[in-house]
């Protein structure tokens, strides 16, 4: 197989290899028994060290983790947790695909988004109860001191559901913010990060189950409610904002509240980049995109990459999975050909 590499700590120091997100255990005696030269145990001690791993011990245990963690085996897990409490609570280290390390309930919190990539299929059930698991055993809640945003706010803008309610029961804290120099939504909290990825469900969970303040228009507009909010007042950077957030999670009274007032339906937000119409058809938000194109958005625009609404609803570009997108294809088709 193909090892991706990475550089390991110190400037000085060789390539090394890091482990890939498919790696397993068969694979990785594969990996020895290619370099085994008559002393199996001096091959395994070179393919952990290229791994940045101490020992070959170490690193058939941290691809077992992972594999379990995957599998969302309770049963396993619970029974390497009773072994070594660390089990739950050290990071994953030396992935490709997390370089930095992950803790292992952070980990949970990405499990269904990155399914495709991990080669998982079904429907990955059982995250939380995983999730569940780790925290009984002592995997904080909030993440560890220094991390960038807590594990809340990751489930929220990966979409998980069922982790973000697991992290709720265990009393995550709904206020925390996201550093300033965090990848996702700097500054942000989860509910913010929900909203900001489209993740409607997760942003249900948080306004429903957990009651998660609402800070600002965008959030209550992304909320499905921006009554006793000062739409007038604001600025029309701020409304566009709120349009693309309503357009994004189909708050379909919203859109329209925000196009009465004269919001414009094909504004920037200069922040993140997005337009109401492409941001709804890249996540298949099909009676969004109906509402805007009959409110007079115009299908043909392009983003700085010359991308159009229809572009953004096909293949990889998709950036939610769902039967919306097909509809949504249709529907912006026919729109750009009545404007020729």
């Amino acid at each position: 197989m193909c090892l991706a590499r990475r550089r390991v700590v110190g400037e000085d120091d060789p390539m090394g290899l890091c482990i890939p997100a498919r790696l397993d255990a068969a694979t990785l005696g594969q990996t020895v028994n290619e370099r085994d030269a008559g002393d199996l145990e001096q091959a395994r001690r070179v393919v952990a060290a290229q791994f940045g791993l101490a020992s070959w011990d170490a690193l058939h245990a941290e691809v077992e983790r992972r594999a379990i963690l995957n599998a969302r085996d309770v049963a396993a897990a619970e029974a390497r947790i009773a072994a070594d409490r660390s089990w739950a609570t050290a990071d994953l280290t030396g992935w490709c695909d997390h370089p930095h390390g992950v803790a292992p309930v952070t980990y949970m919190a990405m499990l269904r988004f990155d399914a495709r990539r991990l080669g998982l299929a079904g429907p990955l059930e059982g995250t939380g109860e995983m999730a569940r698991v780790l925290l009984a055993d002592g995997a904080p809640v909030n993440g560890n001191p220094g991390e960038r945003e807590t594990p809340l706010m990751t489930a929220a803008s990966y979409g998980d559901a069922e982790v973000a309610r697991v992290l709720i029961d265990g009393r995550a804290d709904l206020d925390a913010l996201a550093a300033p120099d965090a990848g996702g939504v700097p500054g942000g909290s989860a509910l913010l990060h929900a909203a900001v990825f489209g993740m409607t469900e997760v942003l249900d969970v948080l306004l429903l189950d957990a009651g998660a303040r609402i800070r600002s228009i965008t959030e209550a507009a992304a909320a499905g409610d921006i009554t006793g909010w000062p739409i007038t007042a604001a600025d029309v950077e701020e409304r566009v904002r709120a349009l693309i957030m309503a357009a994004d999670h189909q708050r379909l009274r919203v859109i329209e509240e925000l196009l009465d007032v004269g919001t414009p339906i094909d504004g920037i937000d200069p922040v993140w980049g997005r337009h109401p119409l492409r941001v709804a058809a890249q996540c298949g938000r099909s009676a969004s995109v109906r509402l805007l194109l009959e409110r007079g958005a115009d299908p043909t625009l392009r983003d700085g990459e010359g991308r159009s609404a229809l572009n953004l609803c096909h293949g990889e570009r998709r950036h939610l999975s769902g039967p919306g997108h097909d509809e949504v294809a249709a529907m912006l088709s026919a729109a750009a050909r009545s404007t020729y």
